[in-house]
């Protein structure tokens, strides 16, 4: 993932199956049998195991710009070997069957251009694979928008980071004019989550961190009791859990 923020491999992870599915459901429509492959943004490489389980003779190498992250990967002795790097300026030392990037582009505000330097390491008949979230109109991200531009938050969170992920044209569109084949769709999951502000505990490890870590200490209690009110009332709970509607973009490209 690009530079920013610092992240929390323990938060991220405490909706693992959850987020993983978006990654097993794009794995499906990878075409072939890559030998060699890139995970971009492979955060605590909690993902590996699915891409080894696709295809156990495979390499693989997860690349993420978080330290914590990468320290957390190592830890776990699983195969693949992991680097620490930003994925705007890194680029493959060889030729690769697929790339592949779970909820990694939405960060990357110039990322068309970094697509397409990187698909120039990508082998002939091999693959570029992603997944990134496109909820930016969701109550979950207008509400912390809408929060974060109110005083006294205003003049620390007008840096925070916000792009806007893109709809499935966009990286049609993009594939398709370098002559490859795509298969680009969206999908709506709905997320039954449990527990008492599971919400919350949702957009604290990834969409929220941003505006967070740009609070002073003494306003990040504040901010996140009111943004914590308003999730529960976009978000209400219902006896068998609190539903997050999430829709997320793919696209698989063949070259």
């Amino acid at each position: 993932m690009t530079a920013g923020p610092g992240w929390d491999p323990n938060v991220y992870l405490r909706h693992a199956s959850d987020r993983s599915r978006p990654f097993v459901d794009l794995l499906a429509r990878v075409p072939g049998e890559p030998r060699s492959i890139i995970d971009l943004g492979c955060g605590p490489g909690h993902l590996t195991d699915v891409l080894l389980a696709r295809w156990p003779d495979a390499t693989v190498h997860g690349v993420d710009s978080s330290a914590e992250m990468i320290e957390a990967a190592r830890a776990r002795a699983d195969g693949a070997t992991y680097e620490h790097a930003d994925v705007v300026t890194w680029t493959p030392s060889r030729a690769v069957d697929l790339i592949v990037s779970n909820a990694l582009f939405q960060w990357v505000p110039e990322r068309a251009e970094v697509i397409r330097r990187l698909t120039d390491s990508v082998s002939p008949g091999g693959a570029f694979a992603l997944q990134v979230p496109d909820n930016a109109d969701a109550p979950s991200h207008r509400l912390l928008r809408e929060l974060a531009a109110r005083e006294p938050y205003a003049p620390h969170t007008a840096s925070a980071q916000h792009v806007p992920p893109g709809p499935p044209e966009e990286y049609l569109d993009l594939f398709a004019g370098l002559g490859w084949t795509v298969d680009a769709w969206s999908t709506t999951y709905l997320h039954v989550l449990p527990g008492e502000d599971p919400v919350w505990s949702w957009v604290s490890g990834t969409g929220a961190r941003p505006v967070l870590q740009s609070l002073p200490d003494h306003l990040r209690e504040r901010f996140v009791a009111e943004y914590q009110a308003a999730l529960r009332e976009a978000y209400p709970s219902r006896p068998y859990g609190t539903v997050l509607p999430f829709r997320r973009t793919f696209a698989v490209a063949q070259r």
